[in-house]
């Protein structure tokens, strides 16, 4: 079987030490930071959030030594310069208008072209690369796969509040991130010629001068032989992590194992999946979800329970059963909007929300 190796990247808040607000300090973490992370930690538009991305990973074991290993040392940085760091989708209270913009060329195109759009996309999101054998057989994955995002990104609200208001949403970071062109659940393309085709028209007509400015749910790397899921909230806690990377990559290889035995998977229309993600957005793990085959609303945990049955058997040779089955544990306390929601309707303290958040984003390390 192919390795279906993993990265992933993680998008975390710098806070205040004393008021759990965001700080636009970034540059002293990343400056410090560069000399023992190098390329895996990178700044961001805003200089409240710093991103941090492992190597590339031959299972989910490295990976949660990866992942554990950079939010350590992101929170060392961070604690030695008086700050916390934080793992949420959105900051609970502060506002987007008020956190200062990073000086770089490329940043300042975006702004240019995009206005308060790119100025208030403070949003904090999760993505996981997942090796593929080649481009060809990563856009037949792609097409199909595309059904399961909502199933994903359920497990991954993690961003109820939003300038110190409850939304309503569980995961309110997508509603702030459509507001961006090239966002959402990607068309289907029958071959990588069309794929090549869509971005090269959108180059040539300077919508975009690299597919990296493609911001779709989820993509074929412009550079990397893999495939990048972009639809989840950061989520709070390693173990979190690290399920939700195992789904990918267990959906990924067995979409691979169907494909070379010629067996196929029924594609649907991105307009009938819109309609899952904002149930997702909206209800988090409460929902129900639409089942297309049956064309019947289903509740989320039993999707969840045939989504396990599906990938059953390519488990074990990935190695990450504890991981998948840590599903079990997020459908139980929830998810990080679902605890986030707990603590408010506890304590009224939207401070006390964020400062649970910090906790948490420690936790298991």
């Amino acid at each position: 079987m192919h390795k279906f190796t993993l990265g992933i990247e993680e998008e975390f808040q710098i806070l205040e030490s004393d008021t759990y607000e965001l700080r636009s300090q970034m540059s002293k973490i990343i400056d410090d930071g560069k000399v023992l992370l190098q390329e895996r930690i990178k700044e961001e538009m805003h200089q409240s959030m710093v991103e941090m991305g492992t190597n590339i990973c031959e299972n989910i074991h490295q990976v949660r030594d990866e992942v554990s290993y950079l939010r350590q040392q992101v929170i060392k940085l961070a604690d030695d310069e008086g700050l916390k760091v934080a793992a949420a989708g959105t900051h609970p209270i502060c506002e987007w208008n008020k956190q200062l913009i990073t000086a770089n060329p490329r940043y300042e195109a975006i702004i240019h072209e995009m206005a308060d759009v790119a100025r208030g996309n403070l949003i904090f999101g999760m993505h996981v690369h997942v090796g593929i054998p080649s481009r060809e057989e990563g856009l037949e994955i792609l097409n199909t796969v595309r059904y399961f995002l909502p199933h994903l990104y359920a497990l991954s609200t993690n961003s109820p509040f939003w300038e110190g208001r409850n939304t309503g949403f569980k995961s309110y970071r997508s509603k702030v991130f459509d507001k961006f062109p090239r966002t959402g659940i990607p068309p289907f393309f029958s071959t990588v010629a069309e794929y090549d085709k869509f971005v090269d028209i959108l180059v040539k007509t300077n919508c975009l001068d690299n597919s990296k400015k493609i911001w779709w749910d989820i993509r074929l790397h412009p550079f990397y032989p893999t495939i990048e899921f972009r639809i989840c909230d950061v989520v709070m806690t390693v173990d979190e992590v690290t399920c939700i990377a195992a789904l990918m990559q267990c959906l990924v290889a067995k979409l691979y194992k169907l494909n070379r035995k010629n067996q196929t998977f029924k594609n649907y229309r991105r307009l009938l999946l819109s309609e899952n993600k904002w149930r997702a957005a909206r209800w988090g793990i409460d929902s129900k979800l639409i089942d297309f085959g049956k064309e019947e609303e289903v509740p989320f945990a039993k999707l969840m329970n045939e989504l396990l049955e599906f990938i059953d058997d390519v488990v074990d040779d990935l190695g990450c059963r504890t991981e998948v089955n840590y599903v079990y544990q997020i459908l139980e306390s929830g998810t990080g909007a679902d605890r986030q929601l707990k603590v408010y309707d506890e304590t009224g303290d939207l401070t006390q929300v964020t400062k649970y958040i910090v906790s948490q984003t420690k936790k298991g390390l």
